[in-house]
Formats: structure tokens, sequence, C-alpha cells
């Protein structure tokens, strides 16, 4: 792990996934998730599904996906910026499904900044052989520094 703020963001990742902070939602969505890799704009994790996150049928609530994917931006450009940022524009494309007990790997990976505002490409894959099962492009804007100014 690189840099002071990739350790910040490894670190609040984890507050957020045991309930310290942000919402019940998140903790939720996040709950397992686990840093492989961070360095400035950059943070690659791996997560578990489990049933808390998904239908009756088996497969991961897009909500979830979706929560996990603009918090994923929102550390990655926190690890860049050291800013906390709010998302003004997500797109997401879903290209298949996951189940229980699948694992996949999450890439979240800063591509722009222009002033205030951040760009961020997050991927999620399946695990064990890469294929994409949704790809997230985000613009985030910087709203604070760690101080609350």
């Amino acid at each position: 792990m690189e840099g002071q703020l990739a350790r910040e963001a490894n670190k609040r990742i984890e507050n957020v996934s045991k309930g310290v902070d942000g919402t019940k939602l998140e903790a939720l969505a996040v709950e397992g998730l686990r840093v492989v890799h961070a360095q400035k704009g950059l943070l690659r994790c791996r997560f578990l599904i489990s049933n808390a996150v998904s239908d009756q049928r088996g497969n991961w609530y897009v909500g979830a996906i979706t929560t996990l994917m603009d918090d994923l931006a929102a550390f990655a450009t926190y690890s860049s910026t050291g800013l906390v940022n709010a998302t003004v524009s997500l797109n997401i494309s879903y290209y298949s499904t996951a189940k229980i007990q699948e694992e996949v790997d999450i890439e979240a990976k800063v591509v722009a900044e222009m002033g205030k505002l951040t760009s961020v490409v997050v991927e999620v894959k399946r695990t064990d052989n890469g294929k994409l099962i949704a790809l997230g492009r985000q613009w985030m804007t910087s709203i604070k520094n760690q101080s609350g100014q």
C-alpha cells in the first residue's frame, strides 16, 4: 500500500464495512470487502457476495452493486485528492449477474482531475474468470477536506 492518503482510504473502507462510519446501507453493501492494493488514485478490492445483498434468486442486488461502486469511487478519489467528495454524475452498465458466494474483484481508478472535478472508472469482474459484471463511470466534486473546510 502506497502513501498516506491510500492508507487513510483503506482505513475509511474498513470503518464503513464495520458500520463505524457511513450509513447502514453502505455498511451492508461493503461488509467483507478486502483491499488488495491501494495507491494514489487506485484501489483494487476483493468481495464475497453475501445473502444480505442478494435477492430471492441469489442474484447480487444492482442497488448494492451501485452503492459499493459509488463508495469505492469516493475512496479512490480521496486517495488522490485528500478531499471528501460528492457524486455529481454516475453511469453504470451491467453486463452480467453475480450470485451469492461468488467472489468478485473491483478496481476503482481515478482517470482525470479537472479543478474540483475528478473522473473515476470502476470495474467489477468475476475473480475466477475475469468476466465483466459492471462498469461505472463517475464524476465527483470535492466538497471539503478532512477538517471540514
